[in-house]
């Protein structure tokens, strides 16, 4: 994403952008700057913009705020949702929502680190101005008590406050603010996986079945499993995998209501349109959805190691660890690999429409290995 070429575009004579949503492109704050050269043209007519998941942090929020004191804005939709604000980019905001000439109607910033101190600088903003804004999305943050008083506290008897899904694990940084403790439903097991750790480990040994009763949500011909719990509309977990020489580890996605006894592409977590996956083999990473299937360039790097795994000779193990987050809302889907400094880096993003209304779960297969879902505190 070129941030020049759209700024230039902003500033032409008569330019017809009203909305303009570049959420998901790594901006970063470089580009932002770039893109508010634009957005204070004379010539800028943009009305809404979305800037969620773009990389940013509280070091383009000064530029963002004098964007929204420029006598020239007719800015009245931000979204900032997902980034790295946190209270000092917000403060930032702050000072330009409190100019007279700001028109912003709507202000997101879900999901990006905010605490009190935070929501204390919105509500002095809000208070001082007789503002434009309708709508503040503060949902999961971690305002507290003292800061949902202090917003409601301003006396804007139209303001909409989201404040949902709050509290102090939101302030972690990366995906990690969406994290959710999952266990693995037995009801659900293959034969020929075994459960353990509380549900929370699943191992494939050859020639070892379970004594597992019948049970309709049991998959019958594939080795996989699913979660018991559904997943959020933003939830993120980890899990750890045991991937054998030959053999491969599915980390999906999928309705709850995927086939269970049909045919192998209908029951296969990536191999029709009610799941996706990420697969992790030695020496790679793929994804699938409706039986497409994309290598990724990211190569795995053993999270710890038992055996050989790392030149391909002689049968070992390697261990990976793996995030994942799913933002129904959005659309998004996002495999992360997780690095023995704990590291967080983003493998691959699959953007989608979850239309049914029935429940996500998350789900895994096993050809030979383990996997163990991680504890995040």
């Amino acid at each position: 994403m070129s941030c020049e070429i759209v700024a230039s575009a902003l500033q032409s004579s008569n330019s017809p952008l009203r909305d303009l949503d570049l959420s998901s492109n790594n901006l970063g704050d470089s580009g932002v700057k770039l893109l508010c050269a634009g957005l204070m043209s004379p010539n800028c007519k943009l009305q809404r913009l979305g800037l969620g998941w773009c990389n940013l942090t509280e070091g383009c929020c000064d530029v963002l705020a004098s964007v929204l004191h420029s006598t020239h804005s007719e800015l009245s939709d931000l979204e900032l949702r997902d980034n790295e604000l946190q209270d000092s980019g917000v403060r930032a905001l702050s000072a330009g929502l409190e100019d007279p000439h700001c028109k912003l109607q709507r202000l997101g910033l879900s999901g990006c680190r905010v605490t009190q101190r935070g929501c204390d600088s919105l509500a002095s903003a809000l208070c001082s101005n007789p503002s434009h804004l309708r709508e503040l999305d503060l949902r999961y943050n971690h305002p507290g008590d003292s800061g949902v008083r202090a917003l409601s506290a301003a006396k804007l008897d139209t303001l909409t406050l989201l404040v949902e899904h709050g509290g102090e694990n939101r302030i972690k940084p990366g995906p990690r603010k969406y994290s959710c403790q999952l266990t693995l439903d037995p009801n659900t097991a293959n034969r020929a996986l075994s459960l353990s750790e509380g549900n929370r480990k699943v191992t494939n040994t050859p020639g070892r079945e379970e004594t597992y009763p019948d049970h309709p949500e049991r998959f019958e011909s594939v080795p996989q499993v699913l979660c018991r719990e559904s997943v959020c509309e933003r939830c993120y977990w980890e899990a750890e995998l045991s991937v054998s020489e030959g053999g491969g580890v599915y980390i999906a996605v999928t309705y709850k209501g995927i086939s269970r006894k049909r045919g192998v592409e209908d029951c296969v977590f990536g191999g029709n349109k009610n799941s996706w996956s990420l697969v992790c083999y030695e020496h790679r990473y793929s994804v699938r959805h409706n039986n497409n299937c994309t290598d990724l360039p990211a190569r795995p790097s053993p999270y710890h190691r038992a055996g050989v795994c790392d030149d391909g000779a002689g049968a070992g193990v390697c261990v990976y660890r793996v995030g994942v987050c799913v933002d129904r809302p959005a659309g998004t889907l996002s495999f992360y690999s997780v690095s023995d400094s704990d590291t967080v880096t983003l493998l691959h993003t699959l953007r989608t429409h979850f239309t049914q209304h029935t429940p996500l779960c998350a789900g895994f297969r096993v050809e030979w290995g383990s996997v163990s879902l991680c504890q995040l505190e």
